[in-house]
Order: C-alpha cells, then sequence, then structure tokens
C-alpha cells in the first residue's frame, strides 16, 4: 500500500496506530523492542528505564521478555523500572496487589535487581502520600526520565489509572476510582464491595515526559474506547485522548480490539472496498440505521453522500441492491428454528429435515440456556424436537455466602422434622460460618461451601429445563475441569474437557448445536466452553458421518448481542412466549435481584435479556421488516 493510500485510510486516527492478528503476535513484538531498547542501552553501558503496567493486557509481553531472558539470555541487571500504579490501600503481600502482580508475572523470573524495581507503595499513612508522589517524580527524574512506558486502557479511557477529570499535566497522585474501573475488578477481589476505592498513580504529565509510549489493548470489549481515543476529540472524560498529543505514541491493537476503528468497521468511507456480500449487507443496513430509513427507501443519493458510491456504480442500480438486502435479512427470520418441516429450505436458515431433530443446548452457566435463548429453547421443545442441554460448568463461584447458609440451615431443619440425627450436618454448618466469618475477598471456599453452591444452582437449572419441556434425562451436568481449575490456576482448556465434551455428544449425535457465541463475559468463561465445544465437534467431523452434518449455531444475549447485519437466524417471540422465557429465568433465583457478578450492566439477567431481544426485534422494524415483540438471534459457525 502507498503512503498516500495509507494516509486516506487512516485519516480519522489522531495518531499512529498498528494493528497485528492478535495479542501472542503483538505482545511478542512489544517484548522484543523492549529487549531491543536493554541491549542497545547495555552496549552503551546504560541503563533503561522502563515504565510498566498491570492487568491482563501487559501478561503475555512479560512472559515473552521472561522466555528472552531464560532462553536468549536477555539480562535485566541495567533495567530500572517504575510502575504506573497501586490500589490504596493494600498490602504489598496480598492477592491482589501490583507487587504480587509484578512478582509472578516478571521480577521473580530475572535477574533484575529488586532495588531497582518502584512500585507505588499502598501501605502508606493517608498524611504521607503527597510527599510520597513528589518523591516518586523526583527519583524518576533523577534516572533520567523513562525511556518506555508501556500502557493499557481501561474501558473508562483511563491509562495508569488515570480516570476521566485527570488534567493533562497530572502528576503522581492519590485519586478515586471510577465506578467502571471498580466494576472490572471485581472478580478479582471477590465483588466490587472489595475493590478499593481509591489508587496511587503516575500522572498523565508523567506518562508524557516518557520518550516512547506503547499504549496496548486486546479484544472487542477494548474496543469502543480505542476507538475515542484514536479518532475522538480531546476530553478529559477519556484521558487516553490526551496522547494524540504526544509525537512517541504508539498504540499497538490486536484485530479485536481495533475492529471499531473507521478503517475496518466502515472501510467505506475512508478507501475503495472489494464489495462481498457480507460487506454490503454490512453496508446497506450502516446507511439504513444511520439515515434511520427502511431498507427499500434508500436512494441513490444517500449512497452517493455516504461514501457508498463505488458500490452503487458496480453494483447498482441501488434499488436492486436495497431489494436484495431486504430479502436476506427477511430470510434470517423464521419461527422454526429447528427447520419447518415440508417446506422448501432453500433460502431458510434451518434444513426442514429430519423433521425431527435432536439438538443440545450448551450453557456454560447454568442459566446461559434459558437468559440467552429461552423462547428458542421453549420453541424447539413444543415443535417437537428431542431436545438436550448440557451445563458445562458448576457456576458455584457466583451464589452469595448468606443463600448457601441458608440452603444447608433448611437441610438441618428438615432432617430434624423427620426425626433424623443432624448433628454431622450441623457441625458441618458450624465450620461454615467460622470460615466465612474470616474469609477474606476472592479466598477460594471450602469444598463443602462449593458444593453447596453448585447444588443451588444445578436446582435452578433443572428447574429451568424441566420449565422449558425438557425431560429430566436429557438435562446434563459435565462440571467441565477447567472450571474447577481455573480457582487456582489460569482459566485454559484440558484435553479432559475436550473429551467430556466429545462423549456427551457422540451418546446423543445431535443435528444441531447450540452454545454461547457471547465472547464479552468479564471472566472469560464463555470463550472457553465455546473453543471446547468447536474442537469437540472438529475432532469427531473428522471420524463421524453424524457430525459432518451437525450444525452448530452461535447464540448470544447474556452480556451482548450480534449486531443486525451478522444475523443468519432470528427467531420472533410473542408477548407470551417473552413471559415463559421470562418465567424461565426467575427459575435462576439466587442470580436474580443482585448476582454476585454483574458485569458493567446493572439491569437484572431478565431485563437485559427482554430488552436486547426487544431491540433487535426493534432494528428489524426499523430496516423495514414486520414488527414483533421480541428476536432471539443467532449465527451459524
Amino acid at each position: 500500500m502507498s503512503r498516500l493510500n495509507l494516509l486516506e485510510e487512516t485519516r480519522f486516527e489522531k495518531l499512529p496506530v498498528t494493528v497485528y492478528s492478535d495479542p501472542q503476535t503483538a505482545s511478542k513484538t512489544v517484548a522484543r523492542r523492549i529487549a531491543d531498547l536493554i541491549r542497545a542501552k547495555q552496549r552503551r553501558g546504560e541503563q533503561t528505564v522502563l515504565g510498566l503496567a498491570t492487568g491482563a493486557t501487559p501478561v503475555e509481553v512479560y512472559a515473552e521478555l521472561v522466555r528472552l531472558h531464560r532462553e536468549e539470555g536477555l539480562s535485566f541487571r541495567n533495567v530500572v523500572t517504575f510502575n504506573l500504579d497501586e490500589y490504596y490501600p493494600m498490602q504489598p503481600e496480598s492477592e491482589q496487589s501490583y507487587v504480587t502482580f509484578m512478582k509472578e508475572s516478571l521480577f521473580n523470573h530475572i535477574d533484575i535487581d529488586m532495588n531497582n524495581v518502584h512500585i507505588p507503595d499502598g501501605t502508606l499513612p493517608l498524611e504521607e502520600i503527597a510527599e510520597y508522589c513528589l518523591a516518586y517524580e523526583r527519583k524518576i527524574s533523577g534516572y533520567g526520565g523513562l525511556d518506555m512506558q508501556i500502557l493499557g486502557i481501561g474501558r473508562t479511557g483511563h491509562i495508569g489509572f488515570n480516570e476521566p477529570g485527570s488534567a493533562p499535566n497530572s502528576g503522581t497522585r492519590l485519586v478515586t476510582l471510577d465506578d467502571l474501573t471498580r466494576r472490572d475488578a471485581s472478580r478479582d477481589f471477590g465483588g466490587k464491595e472489595n475493590v478499593p476505592t481509591k489508587a496511587i498513580t503516575m500522572g498523565i504529565g508523567t506518562i508524557f515526559k516518557a520518550r516512547e509510549i506503547i499504549l496496548m489493548a486486546w479484544n472487542t470489549k477494548k474496543a469502543a474506547i480505542i476507538k475515542k481515543a484514536v479518532e475522538g476529540e480531546i476530553s478529559s472524560e477519556v484521558p487516553a485522548t490526551y496522547l494524540q498529543l504526544s509525537d512517541n505514541v504508539e498504540f499497538v491493537l490486536d484485530e479485536d480490539a481495533a475492529s471499531e476503528l473507521t478503517r475496518f468497521d466502515t472501510p467505506w468511507l475512508v478507501k475503495d472496498c472489494v464489495w462481498d456480500a457480507y460487506l454490503i449487507k454490512k453496508a446497506v443496513i450502516w446507511l439504513a440505521k444511520t439515515l434511520h430509513k427502511p431498507i427499500l427507501k434508500l436512494t441513490e443519493e444517500d449512497y452517493n453522500n455516504h461514501g457508498m458510491a463505488q458500490l452503487a456504480t458496480e453494483k447498482g442500480p441501488v434499488y436492486d441492491i436495497n431489494i436484495d438486502i431486504f430479502n436476506q435479512v427477511q430470510r434470517t427470520i423464521t419461527g422454526w428454528p429447528g427447520g419447518k418441516p415440508g417446506a422448501d429450505d432453500k433460502q431458510r436458515p434451518e434444513r426442514a429435515a429430519p423433521a425431527r431433530k435432536r439438538v443440545v443446548i450448551f450453557s456454560p452457566h447454568p442459566d446461559d440456556d434459558v437468559i440467552s435463548m429461552g423462547g428458542t429453547f421453549i420453541r424447539l421443545v413444543d415443535q417437537g424436537h428431542d431436545v438436550h442441554v448440557a451445563y458445562q460448568t458448576s457456576g458455584n463461584t457466583a451464589v452469595w455466602d448468606d443463600d448457601a447458609l441458608r440452603f444447608v440451615e433448611f437441610a438441618i431443619d428438615f432432617s430434624k422434622s423427620q426425626g433424623e440425627d443432624a448433628a454431622s450436618l450441623t457441625s458441618l454448618y458450624g465450620s461454615m460460618r467460622d470460615f466465612l466469618a474470616t474469609k477474606q475477598p476472592n479466598q477460594t471456599d471450602t469444598k463443602e461451601l462449593l458444593t453447596v453452591k453448585g447444588l443451588i444452582r444445578k436446582g435452578e437449572a433443572i428447574a429451568g429445563a424441566r420449565f422449558a419441556g425438557v425431560s429430566d434425562e436429557n438435562i446434563h451436568f459435565m462440571a467441565l475441569p477447567f472450571y474447577e481449575r481455573a480457582k487456582t490456576e489460569k482459566r485454559q482448556i484440558h484435553e479432559e474437557d475436550i473429551q467430556l465434551t466429545i462423549e456427551l455428544l457422540q451418546r446423543v449425535k445431535p443435528h444441531q448445536v447450540f452454545a454461547a457465541g457471547d465472547f464479552a463475559d468479564p471472566h472469560g468463561t464463555h470463550k472457553v466452553c465455546f473453543d471446547i465445544v468447536l474442537e469437540a465437534l472438529n475432532r469427531l467431523r473428522v471420524t463421524e458421518d453424524w457430525a459432518q452434518d451437525c450444525w452448530l449455531w452461535m447464540y448470544r444475549g447474556a452480556w451482548h448481542e450480534f449486531d443486525t447485519h451478522e444475523i443468519e437466524m432470528a427467531v420472533p417471540l410473542s408477548p407470551q412466549e417473552v413471559e415463559r422465557k421470562r418465567f424461565a429465568i426467575f427459575k435462576h433465583q439466587s442470580q436474580k435481584d443482585r448476582p454476585v457478578f454483574p458485569g458493567d450492566d446493572a439491569r437484572e439477567f431478565w431485563v437485559r435479556a427482554e430488552e436486547r431481544t426487544s431491540e433487535t426485534a426493534r432494528s428489524y422494524d426499523r430496516l423495514g421488516l414486520a414488527e414483533y415483540e421480541a428476536m432471539e438471534a443467532f449465527v451459524r459457525w
């Protein structure tokens, strides 16, 4: 690509952006740049002064630096580090402290002199913090300033803990954390109420003085704030926009984090495009939504005035394009998610045959099935399909402690009412009370408590599936090992997870599989669960004829929804079906009112589900399609 074309394509971007295919490639590139800097300064007999970040974003950068140290002899003896921030108050040995994070991620595995490591002190008395922060600044200056500053970005647009409202010339100081920042950290602390309200952070002015600044961001959860930081106006409401003023900054992104930048999201606004079917559909729906017009009312002038003249010229006339896209969207709508028996299915989302399909609905947590596709779940059962539901994890971390105690109290009282000896259960209950009285934030529960919490969610899942009409023998609890191991180690797939999934699929031999494609869940469970299902199906397709004809549908709803142009099957729900779905969700009483891990959406799950499916229906209506009460949306993998 010529420099002129690149400038045109990136003309909305107000600072340099480099996009990599995945976080691993990007992280290795950043780590190599750090290593090159360290070695260059070593050759000159100079120290390297690094500003370091914490959180999930730089983890693989640090892992690659550790590898370079162990396998390629990269030494850190001449390296001085200053960390961006630390929670306040915070003990350095705490599991949530950035001291612990940095030691476990990097410092314990390299040859750095710990006297050269500087991390804000979260143990100081309040009255000493101001002077400490001034000394932190003086110490950075004493080393000649930062050679390179590594940054992540929070969903508020914070860099370090410089939250909205921070001044561009701010220095190291004590700050109050934004509520969204605290919600994002809630899982690490066992609930938002345990997340400190304050932190010590380097200021934006301090960061600006670095001779090189690299901000990294991965995955779609960061895409919206990246667009604001890169393309938006400079504003204290998005502190990262101040980086637009620096001549020394670069944003390093993966494709998902960059997905909402203009050149990727609406490329027709900045360059000529290769107009394939997917891009045409996306562009026409975007144009209709932008102009608040039904698809069939879009004109050639609309196309020309909004960057789509090339499309009109190459594929026009525009009315023919409009009709084609209208028909494509229309054909996604079906009241027969398992296929309509005896119908011409050439343009329907699902096959007509066999008329009665075997279906497996995989639910990462014990309520994702009814929250995300409860109406379709009920419809499949009502239409006579052989529906199975598989709960992939116990969900036992997402139950309140007092709910667990309440169920044990019930068990004790019930045992006594039957004239049984409840002494052992009463003793166990006492030990549970003792444990909870001293339980630390994010501390793993005892085995007995986890069992009780798992049984609570199991009972709710059975009640919800029964309400949907599924027979007990078609309800499966998989208890995938990765979820239990994730309490003590990194969340990752194990061979046992895949084998358990293969065994279930082999028993059922489904024609249809539904799996959660909602990867915005804050804990990463959905993505791991989906990858397990996909790997199991891919292996089976090599050896099993039935698996080659098994269709995999992705659903969303608990955390996010598909964009209209992505939807390949839209199942409309009547008001009565919306109500039935709501009652199925209500069976999950431990998740009602206020769940343990609500994410950044304050609405209850049933409210989220209804409002999202209603909005999907309204989006179809605004495009000129029929108006329904609600719609559940699916994309075929």
